[in-house]
């Protein structure tokens, strides 16, 4: 076994640092971080708009009362997220222009996106086309994977264009503002004239727009691909895996999969607005918020809370109970280092087994709960992670059955760890 672990620690390991330290991945998870709070106070309104005990007509009254909480954060979450693609992306190439990067970026997306869209009637027929307007679909989940390509390649010009010295300098009286937006302005035109030039080529040439052809082509596909039960599985498993050798994998695979979390939440929040059928009918399984609540909500990376109770009150070691019983506290808002590094779970062979096939088990439980229609989907409100369980299950799905579905996890954790417990608590004796 032990050699076994140490053929895997050389081969996966440097792969996994490199994840880890890429700067193109720490910046589009500090991306995404900026626009967390944003999202919170979205991700409260469609809670409360949505609660299920209130009457239709009075969630159609919240929606019209409330809405523009949802709209203006969770709605247009590219914006944000390009925002801060192109500020950290200027910062990690040591640059001082992190704000006009950001702004450029931000500028560059919206250059690419249609100033227009179809009003729909009742039917689902085309009625009439709104000009000089923008969708907030192409400014949420439908635009996310474009803000992303277009911020990352936006700030990168300007950041090249800057460092190449196409600046115009001023004289050290002019006050500090002044002189950094000249400073900024050749490379912001260069930056931007690219973009316009590509949008008019789409226009022009191709008919379309990248918006549609980065949705279809990319997009889409992808995002069905990285949320399917098969890539959750593999997700779940690198965290775990990662997590044995002492790297935190959460973040490491969370900077990989959180494009595709993220659009689809956003996609969820959207259909909720819509009503319940929508939501039921179109709506995604694998979102942020599916993620955040059923498997780390159960007690963090490992979903350890009810393997921390078991270590608290039915191991017979003492040092085991004491591990337990000072894991328990944060354990119920789903922090587990006490545990991983206490037990320990880092490079002990002993528990490798239910470290690694207990979230997994949980993850298809879940899964399948939420695929056969026994729990209602995720509303695409972003419950914090160290939210306490059954209550998390509760807020994700305004459902009581979001609880019970967690309940139904816990105890599929606790039957794989049992005897592993039992087997470590008697290697003292």
């Amino acid at each position: 076994m032990n050699r076994f672990m140490d053929m895997l620690s050389e081969k996966v390991l440097p792969i996994a640092t490199i994840l880890g330290n890429n700067k193109y991945l720490l910046v589009l998870r500090d991306a995404f971080m900026l626009s967390f709070p944003l999202t919170m106070f979205g991700s409260l309104i469609v809670v409360f708009n949505n609660l299920p005990f209130w009457p239709d007509n009075l969630k159609v009254q919240f929606a019209d009362l409330f809405g523009n909480g949802q709209s203006a954060t969770m709605s247009i979450m590219t914006i944000f997220v390009s925002l801060g693609i192109g500020y950290y992306l200027a910062k990690a190439e040591e640059t001082e222009e992190g704000l006009y990067a950001a702004v450029v970026a931000l500028a560059s997306f919206l250059i690419l996106t249609p100033f227009f869209f179809d009003v729909l009637g009742d039917n689902g027929k085309v009625v009439a086309k709104a000009t000089g307007a923008l969708s907030l679909d192409r400014l949420g989940a439908k635009g996310m994977f474009l803000g992303i390509i277009t911020s990352f390649v936006a700030a990168k010009l300007f950041v090249y264009l800057t460092k190449r010295g196409f600046t115009i300098k001023m004289p050290e009286s002019v006050p500090p503002a002044v002189s950094k937006s000249f400073s900024a302005l050749i490379p912001a035109i260069g930056t931007l004239m690219v973009f316009l030039l590509v949008n008019a080529l789409m226009t022009s040439v191709f008919n379309t727009n990248l918006h549609d052809v980065i949705y279809s082509l990319i997009q889409q596909p992808l995002t069905g691909l990285g949320t399917s039960l098969f890539a959750t599985v593999v997700a779940v498993f690198f965290v775990q895996f990662l997590w044995f050798f002492g790297l935190h994998g959460q973040v490491i695979v969370n900077s990989v999969f959180e494009p595709f979390w993220q659009t689809n939440m956003l996609d969820n929040a959207r259909l909720t607005q819509e009503g319940a059928d929508a939501l039921a009918q179109h709506g995604h399984i694998v979102t942020k918020t599916f993620m955040d609540t059923f498997t780390v909500g159960l007690g963090g990376s490992g979903s350890t809370l009810i393997v921390v109770v078991m270590m608290a009150f039915l191991m017979k070691q003492r040092q085991y109970r004491e591990v337990g019983r000072f894991a328990l506290a944060p354990g119920i808002f789903n922090v587990n280092e006490p545990v991983i590094f206490g037990l320990p779970m880092v490079m002990n062979a002993s528990i490798f087994i239910p470290w690694l096939l207990a979230p997994i088990a949980s993850v298809i439980v879940a899964y399948l709960g939420f695929a056969s229609g026994l729990v209602p989907l995720t509303t695409g409100a972003q419950v914090p992670w160290t939210m306490p369980i059954f209550v998390s299950g509760f807020l994700a799905t305004n459902s009581i059955m979001g609880s019970l579905l967690q309940l139904v996890q816990v105890i599929v954790i606790a039957i794989i760890w049992f005897p592993f417990l039992k087997i470590v608590d008697r290697q003292l004796d």
